[in-house]
């Protein structure tokens, strides 16, 4: 046996105590998760270390905590379930982390390896289950073997494209005494993109006559928006952001052309059908499909990303740069500096001034509107007013994420996390439980609406017991507004039954021990969300809301008459 396996206390040590040290070389501080019979040792080892069990009341609120910590840390979120409905129950989190492009690691109980071969209670292929859903997926049959393994799930959860990875540990192996000790964590170079493909996107870009850069999920990780903010600045050319993309260059650059997302034909659209060129910097197709804004596959596009570009017959590459995304930024900046000089920029962002400003105008244009129920922008421009450029805002998915999506703009990344890859409700409420313990020092509000709120509302009593202050406003109007708009817009206004009933939300929060409040008047919310965020816990504000705008909306944007 190695001296360094003696040192870390290999020889002899408890197969559960082993993962945990692991678990703690890999940097983890938090685990957040519903325990059962099944991983008791590895509960009783996490006692004795120094990393900080989150128990949480539903394992997919636990697997949603992961993701967002994962989004905003770099480092997988962990996440921990029991086996069989435990682990059935992390699926939707975890599926959401895989597509948003969150690294996260969850953790499966499963029953002792003695009886998996046969029919027994509660065993099921739990990794089959997840196989499709992750990245990697593994069930450990020697205990041995755990070093290898944690690191594996580590490291594979954080290589571009990040995402989700889950390891099973039978209970009997849990138990078993085992020689092995902790691998180190090892920090792997992402690969330089390649010199020739930069030279062709330099040429492609000086050869447009009208580019535009589009900036996706990819965008606000790591160094990337700090170089592409050099990219913009350096070439003159606009900036449009994806819904996962906000905040890669700030709303009050001149070069930000705000968001791209609806379906409907909104200001920047009409600026996609100017363009020649795209430069499409860590854009994921699952984010918005290119044949909203390439309908006619007739623009030249280069695509900057970790990964080759996705097939897609609307999304036709003229130059592929594979790599680190920030060091491909970086390349094509200095080439541009090399090969330009004091010509550039090489456009005029002038060019672009009205549109921005008939888009700020247009976002600004009901920011303080009276009218009670209200506007859903209204609603998100005060919350808006209420954080500032670091603070932290969260979108649930509903009618309101479409609102979010085209009103709250960022000044810096991973400020506002929509889940736009999978795009599942019930996503922010524990979410912002995983942003404020990534955070703690930040303000985290979120936006949900009455139904997606109700999904995840038990824990609640986790940031309650924790005393994790987060402010929620739910938009109430007593439907699948999100439902009812898409069916209106498709069926000449005609929907199905979506109607449903609230709690009192007031009783609600004070059920839970919390504060909450129910607004009656519009002049309300601005006070009541400064009062929320002075909260020792989480704080709720319900907000009786108007989608009757949401038909105004996609009647307007279908006749814009956008300013070029």
């Amino acid at each position: 046996m190695s001296e360094q396996s003696n040192k870390n206390g290999g020889a002899g040590i408890k197969a559960s105590d082993l993962f945990i040290r692991c678990l703690e070389a890999e940097g983890v501080t938090h685990i957040f998760g519903v325990p059962g019979e099944e991983n008791a040792d590895v509960m009783m080892s996490l006692m004795e270390s120094s990393i900080d069990f989150v128990l949480c009341r539903h394992e997919q609120a636990a697997a949603f905590m992961a993701d967002t910590y994962g989004r905003l840390t770099g480092k997988p979120g962990v996440c921990l379930a029991t086996l069989g409905p435990g682990a059935t129950n992390l699926v939707t989190g975890v599926a959401d982390a895989n597509m948003d492009r969150a690294p996260l690691v969850a953790i499966i109980g499963q029953a002792s390896t003695s009886r998996l071969h046969k029919e027994s209670h509660q065993n099921m292929d739990a990794i089959a289950m997840f196989r499709p859903i992750s990245k990697w997926a593994h069930s450990i049959g020697n205990a041995e073997t755990i070093p290898e393994v944690v690191r594996k799930a580590f490291k594979v959860a954080t290589t571009e494209k990040p995402g989700a990875t889950v390891i099973e540990l039978p209970e009997d192996l849990a138990k078993a005494q085992v020689a092995a000790a902790p691998m180190p964590a090892d920090v792997t170079r992402r690969p330089a993109a390649d010199h020739k493909a930069v030279a062709r996107a330099v040429d492609a870009i000086t050869a447009a006559k009208s580019p535009l850069i589009l900036a996706g999920n990819g965008t606000v990780r790591k160094r990337a928006s700090q170089q592409l903010r050099r990219l913009a600045s350096k070439s003159g050319i606009g900036v449009v952001n994806t819904f996962m993309g906000k905040g890669a260059v700030s709303l009050d650059d001149p070069h930000c052309l705000y968001t791209i997302g609806l379906q409907g034909r909104d200001h920047v659209l009409a600026a996609f059908e100017r363009a020649d060129t795209v430069i499409a910097v860590g854009y994921d197709l699952v984010e918005y499909a290119p044949s909203f804004w390439n309908p006619k596959g007739d623009k030249t596009i280069v695509h900057i990303d970790f990964e080759p570009a996705e097939i897609d017959v609307d999304f036709t590459v003229a130059v592929d740069v594979v790599g680190d995304i920030a060091d491909a930024l970086w390349q094509i900046n200095e080439l541009m500096n090399e090969r330009h000089g004091e010509d550039l920029p090489l456009f005029d962002i002038g060019e672009h001034a009205a549109l921005r400003t008939a888009i700020a105008n247009d976002l600004q244009g009901e920011a303080a509107d009276p009218a009670f129920p209200m506007k859903p922008q209204t609603v998100v421009n005060q919350v808006r007013a209420a954080l500032g450029p670091d603070d932290i805002m969260l979108s649930d998915v509903g009618a309101h994420k479409m609102w979010v999506s085209r009103y709250y703009q960022c000044y810096e990344p991973n400020t506002c996390l929509i889940s736009n890859g999978f795009c599942s409700m019930g996503f922010a409420l524990p979410g912002a439980i995983g942003a404020k313990v990534a955070h703690p020092d930040r303000r985290v509000g979120f936006i949900c609406g009455d139904a997606g709120f109700l999904m995840n509302v038990q824990d609640l009593e986790t940031a309650v017991r924790r005393k994790i202050n987060f402010v929620c406003v739910i938009l109430v109007d007593g439907e699948y507004g999100l439902i009812k708009w898409k069916q209106q817009n498709q069926f000449d206004g005609r929907h199905s039954d979506l109607a449903f009933t609230n709690p009192d939300f007031d009783l609600l929060a004070k059920s839970f021990g919390m504060w909450g409040k129910h607004l009656d008047g519009p002049d309300q919310l601005a006070g009541a969300l400064e009062e929320a965020f002075q909260q020792t816990g989480p704080a709720l504000i319900a907000v009786p809301v108007d989608y009757g705008e949401n038909i105004k909306l996609t009647q307007r944007l279908g006749n814009l008459e956008a300013a070029i």
